[in-house]
């Protein structure tokens, strides 16, 4: 009995916890599971770095254009390799357990701030490592750097809605990309052409609309995913 008592106080006080407390704590969950499972994060850097080791040994001296291209490819795939695991590796007793002392918005919510988080960090490790070996032939370095940084952002806020939806249907590994080709392809397209912008110096496209269409897609999947995922986090 005193251990029940226990417990449910220990329930009720996570329940009466705002929704950014209940964030912060899931945010600082995944860092630490992380961090005990190093292991995975440093299967996707190798990934990541072997990668760019096979397009060096191929394409010495890549245009910028060929250069631009296969950089978003290697994101795109160590995102999908990055965000698959978000809720597969989520055994259904602790999904239980989460579904007992945090909301589904802030369960979503905090996936995505980690993912966001994770994708950074590898898109920073995986241009460092691109520019080292293959050259750098950016000429506005800064905006380069934030298109890349929103391309991250756009990964993580696709593939984290996606990844819930594949672990709710058996967790498919498979599931995940056949999924979110179809909506990651337009985000896709507006980052390449934006890329083009800095890498290249064009200014044939209105990059500012560009931007702003990115940024509402962003906007539009985190508002999608906080309305929607709760559905999905109850069946």
């Amino acid at each position: 009995m005193i251990f029940s008592n226990i417990q449910f106080r220990h329930i009720r006080s996570h329940l009466t916890m705002s929704l950014l407390q209940q964030i912060g704590l899931l945010i600082t969950k995944d860092l630490r599971l992380e961090w005990r499972q190093r292991y995975a994060l440093s299967g996707i850097l190798l990934y990541v770095v072997s990668t760019v080791m096979v397009v060096y040994l191929s394409l010495s001296n890549p245009q910028p254009a060929m250069w631009t291209a296969v950089l978003w490819i290697i994101l795109l795939f160590a995102s999908v390799n990055a965000v698959a695991k978000s809720f597969m590796q989520e055994s259904t007793s602790r999904q239980l357990y989460y579904y007992t002392i945090a909301s589904p918005q802030a369960i979503i919510v905090a996936k995505m701030l980690y993912n966001v988080l994770l994708l950074l960090l590898l898109a920073s490790i995986g241009m460092l490592v691109y520019s080292t070996l293959l050259g750098n032939p950016v000429e506005n370095i800064p905006l380069f750097l934030g298109i890349v940084a929103m391309g991250a952002c756009s990964f993580a806020l696709c593939f984290t809605l996606i990844a819930g939806i594949a672990a709710k249907a058996g967790k498919s590994a498979v599931l995940m990309p056949i999924l979110s080709f179809p909506i990651i392809i337009p985000t896709l397209g507006l980052l390449v052409r934006t890329s083009k912008v800095a890498v290249l110096g064009i200014d044939d496209i209105d990059l500012n609309k560009d931007l702003g269409i990115l940024a509402a897609l962003n906007l539009m999947q985190l508002t999608l995913s906080y309305i929607l995922f709760p559905f999905l986090w109850k069946d």
